[in-house]
């Protein structure tokens, strides 16, 4: 089991703020492909300004970014280092409960499948004990390299 802090998701991740949606890497397990992530949800975000500014809401969409960021740290993880985690789809996506500022997110993700040219995963998003949100997430693997050409 590995954990990892903000400065080595940084590493890890292509993302940067505001869209850098996870502070930290409690547990990676890669036998059992599993991790868990973690959100701090803050009343300064910005997206609170124009997400229902008088009764903010963390947009759902963004919840699920966050599951899919915690499952490209777990592809990273697997020997795919070389390798972007690029969003392809997503399956089974249930919203249960708002989450609001002053919340943290934990973020349990769980692999089903990777392979050089795709990944899957089953990420659910809990508020304590609730749960927030959950999906299956497919993604295509991108070679580092081909990221920044036009091609």
């Amino acid at each position: 089991m590995t954990e990892f802090s903000a400065k080595e998701i940084l590493q890890i991740l292509p993302h940067r703020y505001p869209f850098l949606l996870v502070d930290r890497i409690l547990e990676v397990d890669v036998e059992t492909n599993m991790i868990v992530g973690i959100k701090n949800v803050t009343s300064n975000e910005s997206f609170f300004q124009g997400h229902f500014p008088d009764a903010p809401i963390m947009p759902g969409v963004l919840i699920l970014e966050a599951l899919a960021q915690t499952g490209g740290v777990l592809v990273h993880q697997k020997g795919y280092a070389h390798k972007v985690a690029v969003l392809l789809h997503m399956e089974q996506v249930k919203f249960r409960k708002a989450v609001f500022p002053g919340d943290q997110l934990i973020l349990r993700v769980q692999g089903l499948h990777f392979s050089a040219r795709a990944g899957k995963v089953h990420g659910k998003a809990f508020v304590g004990e609730q749960l927030a949100a959950e999906a299956e997430i497919a993604y295509a693997l991108m070679d580092k390299q081909q990221m920044g050409s036009n091609k």
